[in-house]
């Protein structure tokens, strides 16, 4: 049921994001002292591409490896074994200062809007850290690039001036995206940008960032547990299970004529909005 899918025929021939075969483990110590090693594999043998102002969802429950995945992509955590590329640049091979210069190309917006952002920080110094950092701007044009920003994702240009705590959670997300915007990157990698907050506000977010999307050209890697999240923002979407990507396709072909058995069984498990129609659930054995 694990078997590894190569990326199908739709996948963009030259892509903005290459991962050819990725594998990604962890040592963990236990028994008395830590004396015993596990290996934990996390991700095993992940290939998938994401095109030029492509959206490319990423699906499957929590502990299959997509965080990890996602933290590889962006080499904040190393790998085992396998490629990763931006535009056709091996990202494991640069030396730290390429690196630091690459990382303005791909950014990363994460789960938790309160935990990603620092308390201590006003949001206006959260964003002009990267501005600072790589050099963008500075003084008055840092502020009003500061500025515009927030007005970017729908919050007040006064908003520079709060502290995350004073904040709802969309705000905050929207302030991290807006972070993420600051050094104008090409990528940026979604770690269930919204499943933290309410249902009517994760509306307000996603249609912000297909309109991101649509004005910078931005390329999305949108990870998510939540299906109908996914379908409403990628056109092509990756199934990913116990480490490996098990199916991938375009959006309503996958959605109208799963192949896989475990896409098969998170299909059946969405809500259907009407009490009168029923739908049988696949209830997969053993636990992941």
């Amino acid at each position: 049921m694990t078997t590894p899918v190569r990326p199908y025929a739709g996948a963009p021939v030259r892509p903005l994001l290459s991962v050819a075969d990725l594998v990604v483990h962890f040592t963990r110590h236990t028994g008395f002292l830590g004396a015993r090693r596990e290996i934990v594999q996390a991700v095993s043998g992940v290939s998938l591409a994401i095109g030029r102002k492509e959206t490319l969802g990423l699906v499957g429950e929590s502990g299959c490896g997509k965080t990890t995945l996602a933290r590889a992509v962006l080499r904040l955590v190393e790998k085992t074994s396998g490629a990763v590329r931006f535009d056709g640049q091996d990202l494991f091979a640069l030396a730290p200062a390429e690196l630091r210069r690459m990382r303005r190309r791909l950014q990363i917006v994460f789960q938790d809007p309160y935990a990603s952002l620092n308390p201590r920080l006003t949001i206006g110094r959260a964003i002009r850290e990267g501005l600072t950092i790589h050099k963008l701007a500075e003084g008055a044009a840092a502020d009003r690039r500061v500025r515009e920003l927030l007005e970017e994702v729908g919050l007040s240009a006064d908003a520079a001036d709060n502290y995350p705590h004073e904040f709802s959670g969309g705000q905050r997300q929207r302030a991290g995206i807006a972070r993420a915007l600051a050094v104008e990157p090409e990528l940026l990698v979604c770690d269930e940008p919204v499943s933290a907050l309410d249902v009517s506000v994760q509306a307000q977010v996603l249609n912000l960032l297909m309109d991101l999307q649509a004005r910078r050209g931005l390329s999305y890697l949108f990870i998510s547990h939540d299906l109908a999240v996914v379908r409403h923002v990628a056109p092509r979407v990756a199934v990913m299970y116990l480490g490996r990507i098990v199916e991938e396709g375009p959006a309503e072909e996958l959605y109208a004529r799963p192949r896989h058995p475990y896409t098969q069984a998170l299909l059946s498990a969405v809500p259907v909005p009407d009490p009168v129609t029923k739908r049988v659930r696949i209830v997969l054995p053993g636990d992941p």
